[in-house]
């Protein structure tokens, strides 16, 4: 039933198991998985320079707090909401959190843009601190590492990261269906999460057209590099078609070490092969660099990957891990439990950075892409699903423009318009289980944007600093400035500061604890860190 080695998907083989799926005694269980956001946002002051003060204590321990963090600097902020079956609650829970957040940040605010304001110079943006324990140090030390290879103004990025999983008795029903399979629970599961994420990879620059919000960015972010955008004002540079420019080649998807570096998504054991041989390949500009400097430790290794989330995928399978323990060790031994979603830009128009309608698009989209027949992704269907999504990310609004597909030549339009159809009796079928029409609705809103590409979210960028006379920095700003007085005139109940007030208290005490309790030296810590080897057994 999985149908993984076609060449092409079989017309109508996702709606009969949606319809199985949605007609036996599990179907709940399709509206029950679980939704959670991680959202970055660089804090600045109120004229829009970045802020140099530390972590603010009142927020926690960045180390060890379960929703508020840092992530590359001392300045990026990330908050992290529980996972919910509802995503409507999510949202929520993200509301809160920027609610606490300004309710602890004096005047600073938090900007809301994925691409960064006029940045300090390179040595004076700020790296992540975590104190003294091993777990703590590794992380700073691996940030310098990232300062190293690709600069700290890039590592300033912003993003959503969208948290995603189906219920596993989805999975269970799913592999009762075909009795073909002779696979485990666990095993089933993952494979069909590499599906996913196959499918996802052949048409994930949708995601760029429709959500894409970074057309523009500070003229100082692309100073030195050979292929600049083209001049908006004295001090923006943008792409005049372009809908992500944090998802271009001026980005995240830029690194001469990585370029040969294409992950196999065939199944959970080629996937973790391939970025376990990343993370203990040397390379040679790195070994030049060394791993300490005066004493000092300035990158974990002198390898491709420092470690395998330096590799910046736009989607991840996922496992939750122990404090300490690889992300691959993790994903080997107990298998795929969720997929983080990486490509989306903060929505500048919306205070947390993401639209309740994006996300009802996005649970739709993702339970397509799981149910849909997913042939196996060779090299040269890889390649050209890179092609696509770099190509929307520059050109997206272009006339005219057209993508490849199995190697034919496709309008954007059209193949954006089969989409729309091929996803529409998912969303109908979540809303019959809610008793809503949340989802077919975001669809219906979602769908001129693919007529009109004036609607997208970089389109309107555009034209609002157009009509205002604004650099790229003098939007973004006013829109944080909004925002921040959004929050700031809700604050959170006395009983919900409470609560976040103790998790914050909880998290600078279990930092503590952890520091008192090392007793390795850090170089023995870092070398045990990096033994890894990838478990064949049971993936």
């Amino acid at each position: 039933m999985s149908n993984q080695n076609s060449v092409h998907p079989k017309a109508g083989a996702f709606q009969r198991r949606l319809a199985a799926l949605a007609s036996g005694p599990h179907a709940d269980a399709l509206r029950q998985g679980l939704r959670g956001i991680e959202k970055e946002s660089l804090r600045v002051t109120p004229e829009g320079a970045l802020a140099m003060t530390p972590h603010p204590r009142a927020l926690g321990s960045a180390l060890t707090h379960p929703y508020i963090t840092t992530d590359y600097s001392e300045a990026l902020v990330e908050l992290i909401t529980p996972a919910e079956a509802d995503v409507a609650i999510t949202l929520e829970r993200l509301d809160a959190l920027h609610r606490f957040a300004y309710a602890h940040m004096g005047d600073e605010l938090l900007w809301n843009d994925s691409m960064p304001n006029a940045l300090p110079p390179e040595d004076e943006i700020p790296l992540g601190e975590y104190g003294t324990s091993n777990i703590g140090k590794l992380k700073h030390v691996y940030r310098r590492g990232l300062a190293l290879r690709y600069g700290r103004t890039m590592q300033c990025i912003a993003g959503i990261h969208y948290n995603y999983s189906l219920h596993e008795d989805v999975w269970r029903t799913w592999q009762a269906l075909d009795p073909s399979s002779t696979l485990s629970a666990k095993d089933f599961q993952s494979e069909r999460y590499f599906a996913l994420i196959r499918n996802f990879r052949r048409t994930n620059w949708l995601l760029m057209y429709l959500f894409g919000a970074s057309p523009a960015l500070d003229r100082r972010f692309v100073e030195g590099k050979a292929h600049a955008p083209e001049a908006f004002d004295a001090d923006t540079f943008y792409l005049p078609h372009a809908t992500s420019l944090r998802m271009s080649d001026l980005g995240y998807t830029n690194n001469p070490a990585q370029s040969d570096l294409l992950p196999n998504y065939d199944d959970l054991g080629a996937y973790c092969e391939v970025l376990s041989r990343a993370v203990g390949q040397p390379y040679g500009p790195y070994e030049a660099i060394g791993t300490r400097h005066d004493g000092e430790w300035i990158q974990i290794n002198t390898n491709v990957l420092q470690i395998e989330n330096e590799f910046y995928l736009t989607i991840r399978p996922k496992r939750v891990t122990n404090s300490g323990e690889r992300p691959l060790h993790a994903l080997s031994q107990r298998g795929v439990q969720y997929i983080e979603v990486r490509c989306l830009d903060i929505d500048p128009f919306e205070p947390t950075g993401i639209a309740l309608e994006t996300a009802r698009f996005l649970d739709a989209y993702l339970l397509y892409c799981a149910l849909e027949d997913s042939p196996l992704l060779p090299h040269d269907a890889s390649v050209e699903a890179n092609g696509n999504f770099s190509r929307i990310a520059k050109e997206g609004r272009k006339p005219g423009l057209t993508l490849n597909r199995d190697g034919q030549t496709i309008a954007l339009k059209d193949w954006a318009e089969e989409l729309f159809d091929a996803i529409a009796p998912v969303a109908a079928t979540l809303d019959a289980l809610n008793g809503s029409d949340d989802h077919t609705r975001a669809l219906a809103a979602l769908r001129p944007r693919i007529a009109d590409a004036s609607l997208t979210p970089s389109a309107r960028v555009l034209r609002i600093m157009r009509d205002n006379g604004q650099s790229f920095d003098e939007f973004a700003l006013v829109l944080s400035r909004q925002h921040a007085d959004d929050f700031r005139k809700r604050p959170l109940s006395a009983d919900e500061e409470r609560k976040m007030e103790a998790f914050a208290a909880k998290s600078l005490k279990d930092q503590a604890a952890i520091e008192r309790s090392d007793t390795e030296s850090f170089d023995a810590y870092v070398a045990a860190y990096q033994v890894y080897k990838p478990e064949r057994e049971g993936v």
